[in-house]
């Protein structure tokens, strides 16, 4: 990683042991916290296990992840294209990510993509070229969204199901470890709202951080926890991946 002196925690920060979102508004938008706990809450699990060796960190912006994966890998490289909305002072290569990557056959233990697949127009080629790059016995770990507003426009191209995810990972010849659900109904419902209920003067912001705290509180109850539960596979607030490079 470029200036890796330099680095500073951006989206994702450690509290009291586990990764979390960041308080910061100009990091973790007000609106968009409650999605962003649930998608570290799924790479604090998932990096301490599958993260190893050699990282590629793929549409990287700020590297907000290293603080979660620093401690499990050899050597991180950063990449990113030229037309993204974040900081690029940490980058190693700066690309097009629908074009071939600029790295050889098997280089990589760990690759990560962290809401980046919903941006590349040709998802199909970016699959076929981490698979190629990837080591044997190696891992992609990646979330995307699904009910979730437009961003980064026009630079916002789908929104993709459980079964095309499965279908990118059986196609890049890549064997499917994990796939889950994040979040359901309750969790899509607040994120509308509470995005919605911005826009209002003076008071909004301050309902829209309310009915985010009090959804993350309804969801860890008995009765929140069985309605997301319950609601996540029709209503997926996004997705959280893990797939591995066989023999």
């Amino acid at each position: 990683m470029n200036n890796r002196d330099r680095w500073r925690p951006s989206k994702y920060i450690h509290e009291k042991g586990k990764l979390t979102a960041s308080r910061d508004p100009n990091q973790a938008g007000i609106g968009s916290r409650l999605m962003a706990d649930l998608v570290a809450a799924s790479y604090d699990n998932s990096l301490r296990q599958h993260a190893k060796g050699k990282l590629l960190d793929l549409g990287c912006g700020e590297v907000p992840l290293y603080v979660a994966y620093k401690d499990f890998i050899t050597e991180n490289i950063c990449v990113d294209w030229g037309n993204t909305l974040h900081n690029n002072a940490y980058l190693d290569f700066e690309c097009d990510l629908t074009q071939a990557l600029p790295f050889g056959d098997g280089e990589f233990n760990t690759i990560i993509l962290s809401d980046v697949l919903e941006h590349i127009p040709r998802p199909a080629y970016l699959w076929d070229e981490m698979s190629r790059v990837l080591a044997v016995h190696g891992k992609i770990i990646l979330n995307v969204p699904f009910y979730y507003w437009i961003h980064e426009s026009p630079h916002d191209y789908y929104r993709y199901t459980e079964f095309a995810l499965r279908r990118f990972v059986e196609d890049s010849g890549l064997r499917l470890i994990q796939l889950d659900a994040i979040g359901g109904a309750p969790e899509i419902m607040c994120d509308i709202f509470a995005k919605t209920v911005l826009r209002v003067p003076r008071i909004g912001r301050p309902i829209a951080m309310f009915s985010q705290w009090f959804t993350s509180a309804f969801i860890r109850t008995k009765l929140g926890k069985k309605i997301s539960e319950a609601t996540r596979e029709a209503f997926p607030f996004g997705y959280f991946l893990v797939a591995a490079k066989p023999e």
